[in-house]
Formats: C-alpha cells, structure tokens, sequence
C-alpha cells in the first residue's frame, strides 16, 4: 500500500513558504500503515498537475494533493481535476450553505461570486468538510485509485486528515501494521556509532530498517518495521532494541518519540517536580525562550525570559555590575553567572539558565572569539558555568547554544 503526495504552488518552488504539509500527511499515513512513495512539488498549472497525477497513478495507490484550492483564478486544481476525471463542476448546497456561515460569523462582508465558486465541486466527488475554511477537500476514485484533494492552509488540511481522510482510509484499505522504535544517544558522533554498530546491522531481518538520525550532540537510532501479524512485528523489533542496549547501554539516554524534543522533556520533568525555570539570554537573543514556550504545557513550569543583548541593558535589568563586565568582559564566564542568578531572583523561579558570547559575525563588545559562548545555570544550591566554542557560523551558534543549556538543566533535574 503506497501513497504519493503532491504538493501544488508557485510558492512552495520560490521558497516563499516551506512544505510542512507533506511531512504531516507523510507521518499520518504511515502511523497507519501507508508508505509514502514519493513527494513532489509542482507549479499550480494544469498541464503540470495533469502530468504529476499520471505519473503518480503508476505507483502509487493513493494520490494526496494540497493546494491550488482558493477563489482566485492561479488555483485551478479543481477545474483540472474535471479534465482528468472527464467531469464536470456542479453546486454543493452543504458547501455553499457552509461558507455563508462562516462569512456570518467571521467575517464583516458579504459572500462574494468567488467564495461562492468554492462551492461548485467535481460531480464526481465525494465532499470531504472542511470545518475551518471555505474549500472543501475532494476524494475521487479512478481505476482502483484513490485521489485526494486539500486545501493548502496547514490547519485546514491537518483537521481534514484527521477528520475525514484517515478515517477513511482505514476503513477503505487492507493495511499492513508498521512500528517505529527510536533511542537517543548522547556524548558520541555518529560515524563513531555507527562504527560500534558495523557488525550488528548486517543481523537486520529484511522487514527492518534502521537510520541515524544525527542532531546537535545527539543521534537518534530509529528502527522502523513492517509486517502483516502485529505482535511479531513488535516482538521482532524489541529484540533487536535489546541488542541496541547491551552494544550501546553506555551512551543511550532514553527510548523517544519521533517528534519528542529536549525542551519538551525539560518541561514534563519541571512539571511532575513542581518546579520552575527562567532564561536569561544575550546571544541567543531570546531563542531559548521561544524553543521552550513552542510547546504546550510550558505556562506549568516557565515563568518567563528577559532578553539582555546589550551590555548596558544586562546591567541595567540583571544588576550585573559595571565592575564585573570591565574586569572579566561581558563574554565571560562571571557575567553568565551574574545573570543566570540574578535572573533566579528576580523571577523566583528554582532553575535559571543565562547565555552570553559571540554569535558573530563581529566580535561587539568583547574580544572573545566569534563563536565563544558562555552558558551559566542557577540552582538552589550552586551556581555553575561552561565554556563553548561553537564555530564561526551564527546560526549554528544560537542553536547550539539553546541545545547545550536545555542539555545541562536537563542533566541537573534527572540525576
């Protein structure tokens, strides 16, 4: 059972937006046993989304489309959709009465003639309701293939997959079980792993695949099984998980979910500690506060983050002495740990986490090489510090700059 995606706008090819929808789609499907095929990206113009869907017919089972479903005329998904299905458009009154609700309650004008467009649909069709927007989704069936259209709008299609399309799905297709087990390493490079685990994949049945999943100071090992009995499957992929632990028992930090990120494990553990955390951030300027509070749940155990980029501002909002900053530099180790304990106090908060140094590409107010990063953490009982040289590359630095702070208060809360 194969699925190819299909994602259709001249803003996607233009890199104007990026293409979450696929990787959405991609793991809904194979959570219920659909393998992914191939992704494509297209222009929203018929001759290509003719061209796209013929080739997909050739291997795959189901064809998802998403985008080139809006009023304006650049979407014509829909109308060439008529063309490949030899059909024509007619008006869905669920449709149309739909989209007059929505305009009521959200919207300060009348429906206009191209929202009412939205209503007319492939006879064909089976309508799929979109709760959030005004175009439907469409499912087709043609030569024993299933075809499905979504809106582009991520939200839209998210709540049409889960709704409409899985559902369906499930009850359409005979599918195989697929189960996906991922640990976590930590302390070793990757080609280092996999150097350790030579040998043991070439004991890997067919049915298994495995892959490494590098990260910042992380690999993530993911092994990932197919099969028609359920609890084979299962018990063939624990086996080997098994054998992972006695090669790797040393370096493994924990089984993980696929989407399962540091800060998430940061604020379920706060959580269940009753327990508080608040960022002081320079160089990072306010990135450990964003990657923390992306995830629900954070408001349990995050009081809050104050961004002080310059060195006045560190001064003036963190009380760190002028004094301090002349003797050490403001990329030091002293001025992290001013910041991270003055931050405790002022936010009341049990842990703190600070950040100061050179994200590039200018030194500023320090002589401290590009790529120096100072990372300090405030506890109850200590205030502790580490230095970091993180490359020339700014972005890189930011980023490992939040990953090895969550890394140290996540060391600090689980020993």
């Amino acid at each position: 059972m194969t699925a190819e995606i299909i994602t259709i706008g001249d803003e996607i090819l233009i890199g104007q937006i990026v293409d979450t929808n696929s990787a959405f789609i991609a793991k809904e499907l194979n959570m219920i046993g659909i393998s992914v095929y191939q992704i494509v990206s297209i222009q929203d113009e018929k001759e290509h989304i003719l061209a796209a869907l013929k080739e997909a017919a050739e291997h795959a089972d189901i064809i998802l489309l998403t985008g080139g479903l809006g009023p304006t005329k650049d979407d014509v998904t829909k109308y060439t959709f008529c063309e490949y299905f030899e059909d024509q458009l007619k008006l869905n009154k669920e449709v149309l009465s739909h989209i007059e609700e929505l305009f009521s309650k959200y919207k300060a004008k009348p429906v206009s003639d191209l929202n009412r467009e939205q209503a007319m649909v492939p006879s064909k069709s089976e309508v799929l309701h979109n709760e959030y927007g005004t175009a439907p989704g469409l499912w087709m069936e043609k030569d024993g293939k299933v075809y499905i259209s979504m809106p582009g709008v991520p939200y839209e299609m998210k709540q049409l997959m889960e709704r409409e399309v899985i559902p369906r799905l499930r009850d359409k297709f005979h599918r195989p079980f697929i189960y996906h087990k991922t640990l976590l390493t930590r302390g070793m490079g990757e080609s280092a792993v996999a150097e350790r685990l030579a040998d043991w994949e070439e004991t890997l049945p067919k049915h298994i695949k495995f892959a490494y999943l590098p990260g910042l100071g992380t690999v993530r090992l993911r092994l990932s099984g197919k099969g028609e009995n359920e609890e084979e499957l299962i018990g063939s992929v624990e086996a080997k998980v098994e054998e992972l632990y006695e090669l790797l028992g040393d370096i493994i930090s924990k089984e993980q979910d696929e989407d399962e990120k540091i800060a998430v494990q940061i604020s379920q553990i706060l959580t269940e500690q009753k327990k508080f955390l608040s960022v002081a951030e320079s160089c990072t300027g306010g990135a450990l506060a964003s990657e923390f509070t992306t995830h629900p749940g954070a408001s349990a155990c995050f009081k809050g983050g104050i961004v002080t980029y310059a060195t006045q501002t560190k001064m003036e909002l963190l009380s760190v002495p002028e004094e301090l900053i002349e003797k050490h530099s403001v990329v030091s180790a002293e001025v992290a740990e001013a910041m991270a304990r003055n931050c405790r106090e002022q936010f009341k908060t049990d842990y703190a986490l600070s950040t100061t140094g050179n994200a590039g590409p200018t030194k500023g107010d320090s002589d401290a090489e590009v790529g120096t990063v100072y990372i300090a953490m405030a506890t109850p009982q200590k205030v502790i510090s580490k230095k970091f040289l993180f490359g020339n590359h700014r972005d890189q630095v930011v980023k490992k700059s939040v990953y090895k702070a969550f890394e140290m208060i996540l060391e600090e809360i689980t020993s």
